[in-house]
């Protein structure tokens, strides 16, 4: 059996053992982000001098590497994030996948990596949810997480860009990315460690930015707050954004700024929607450098009404306290504002299919 809207069909080899339908619709009731997976993955193999091969989907499994593979000693490795939505009349959809795959390019550009092509990246997630399509649940705030990624397959140890890569997509069915549901969450400002710096691999979509996080994120869960916000690692004074989101600042006059793409910050695709949307709605938007300073004079002062961060799996979050080494700062009141609350909607009610999609960024699946 394949399945293919384009010329690269993908071959779909399925699981012997699949999930018992009552296990499943247990699983889909209450999921939770990034735990359960469904029974399938797709799956490409990239080599030298042939370029990609063997599209296939299989039974979801363990991955058989020899102790030499490149990624486990060179980190030689890229992901993506994005979500297939099942809409009322029982199609499923995707959000802007051509975004993921060319920010999926950039990422194998900086990594050293094969790019894989927009088509099969297309096709993959579309083999994917079409095989899997029970697992896409349909509850309020759920989806069905996807996750490609490519790593560097070859056995050697040598400091050199792999001649073998392997490139997977994993889906997950999820819920509410913040275990209690969109309300403000605190922020641990870093000032001491930096996420990435200027040169480096900051604009890539790599595992390596996230284990870079990972201390500093335990340092946050130790002041008592749930994410991180890092500053440029040149001055130290200026936003980035948090360990896997972008984020925003919304003045009191109604302007909203976002720190400027420097190279250093990835560049997120829910992030780009909501520059989007925020500027047809008549917004003064400003992507700029913007001086941890300022933002903590503003909240003082009243001039900054409401902050939020944005990615891909918890989509739009409210903050609600900034704070650091020597500050600590509630956001407006404490509770998710106007704006946030608007453009978080605004952007699901695409998604989920309960609003027009001007801009076309919705792509059926199913």
């Amino acid at each position: 059996m394949s399945i293919s809207d384009t010329d690269l069909a993908f071959e779909v080899h399925r699981t012997d053992t699949p999930t018992p339908d009552a296990e499943r619709e247990s699983l889909l009731a209450t999921p939770k982000f990034g735990t359960v997976f469904t029974d399938h993955m797709a799956r490409v193999s990239w080599t030298q001098g042939v370029g990609w091969h063997d599209r296939r989907v299989e039974k979801y499994g363990p991955l058989q590497l020899d102790p030499a593979t490149a990624v486990l000693h060179y980190a030689q490795e890229i992901f993506e994030g994005l979500k297939a939505y099942r809409h009322a009349d029982g199609s499923v959809w995707t959000f802007r996948p051509t975004a993921n795959a060319e920010r999926l390019q950039r990422s194998a550009r900086r990594l050293a990596l094969p790019e894989l092509p927009t088509e099969d990246f297309l096709a993959s997630i579309t083999a994917l949810v079409r095989t899997d399509l029970d697992w896409v649940p349909s509850g309020e705030e759920t989806s069905l997480y996807l996750r490609p990624f490519m790593y560097a397959s070859e056995a050697f140890l040598g400091v050199r860009p792999s001649l073998q890569a392997e490139y997977l997509v994993i889906a997950s069915p999820v819920g509410s990315y913040f275990a209690g549901g969109v309300k403000p969450v605190s922020i641990w400002v870093s000032q001491d460690y930096a996420r990435a710096g200027a040169g480096g691999t900051g604009a890539a979509k790599c595992g390596g930015n996230y284990a870079a996080s990972l201390l500093p994120q335990q340092e946050a869960y130790a002041r008592g707050c749930e994410q991180v916000c890092f500053l440029d690692a040149a001055t130290g004074t200026l936003l980035e954004e948090l360990g896997g989101m972008n984020v925003f600042v919304v003045g009191a006059d109604g302007s909203v700024s976002t720190p400027r793409l420097s190279g250093s910050i990835l560049e997120g695709v829910t992030r780009s929607s909501i520059l989007t949307q925020l500027a047809e709605q008549g917004r003064e938007i400003r992507e700029r450098d913007i001086p941890l300073a300022e933002l903590l004079a503003g909240l003082r002062d009243g001039s900054v009404a409401e902050v939020f961060a944005c990615g891909t799996a918890a989509v739009v979050t409210p903050i609600g306290r900034l704070a650091g080494a020597d500050f600590d700062e509630t956001v407006g009141s404490g509770d998710a504002g106007p704006v946030t609350t608007g453009i978080r909607q605004a952007l699901t009610d695409i998604q989920y299919g309960r609003a027009a999609d001007p801009h076309g960024w919705m792509h059926r699946l199913v």
